[in-house]
């Protein structure tokens, strides 16, 4: 769940495609108990699980899954997540944001700070890496599902920033703040999105020379098989 960075359109080119997808499941999963613990087990009127649901689907979850997901916020009474974000510096001194979702936040960060260095960085302190980034809110839409002049006009008359058209999904910015009234609008046109976020994106990137790009890949591959990880985002742009 790299988001911006060029990490994520690469990590979806390896294989791995089962591990991966049941990675995938485990942390949206997560999510869903943690949103469903948070606020109310209704999704119509808690904004963070409905989009945790949508994200689910989107990623192709089996319902049942999504359903115990959200059981178990009864059940574990007991189980209190943290949310999380340990900020550092990579190979080739590349900035990075990693956010976890934890239980145990001295396992996480002992985790955390082992990968960093054993990759030959450092986890440094809270906004040491975080002011290479400005934090937005972001929304992903499947090109299939809506065009994109039609997304653009909803998007704008809803209140957002701006409008970008990908490979393969739409991605609307906003402020962190508006995010979910913002995708509340859009839920009367639309109803299946691949994600509803609050990330960071990087206000400049650091090119890497080719050679170096397996060693980042085999970076991130670590902290994102980190199960307490739920997101990371860094400012590298990948040699081509």
């Amino acid at each position: 769940m790299a988001g911006h960075s060029h990490w994520a359109g690469i990590k979806h080119k390896k294989g791995k495609a089962d591990k991966q997808r049941s990675k995938i499941f485990s942390k949206l999963s997560k999510e869903i108990t943690v949103a469903a613990k948070l606020g109310d087990k209704d999704p119509a009127i808690n904004p963070r699980l409905r989009s945790a649901i949508q994200a689910a689907r989107s990623a192709n979850m089996p319902k049942d899954n999504i359903n115990r997901a959200i059981d178990k916020s009864s059940f574990n009474t007991e189980l209190n997540f943290e949310n999380l974000r340990y900020e550092g510096f990579g190979p080739e001194n590349i900035a990075v944001i990693v956010e976890a979702l934890t239980d145990n936040k001295n396992r996480t960060a002992s985790n955390i700070r082992t990968i960093f260095q054993k990759s030959g960085g450092n986890l440094g302190t809270q906004g040491s890496a975080s002011h290479n980034f400005s934090q937005i809110g972001v929304i992903k839409i499947d090109k299939k599902v809506i065009s994109y002049d039609s997304i653009f006009e909803l998007a704008i008359e809803a209140g957002a920033e701006e409008c970008i058209s990908k490979d393969n999904f739409h991605e609307i910015h906003c402020s962190t703040t508006e995010i979910y009234n913002i995708k509340k609008e859009l839920e009367k046109e639309i109803s299946n999105f691949i994600s509803t976020e609050i990330e960071w994106i990087p206000l400049n990137s650091i090119k890497i020379p080719k050679e170096k790009n397996e060693d980042l890949i085999s970076f991130f591959e670590l902290l994102e098989d980190d199960d307490d990880v739920q997101n990371v985002y860094s400012n590298v742009e990948f040699g081509d």
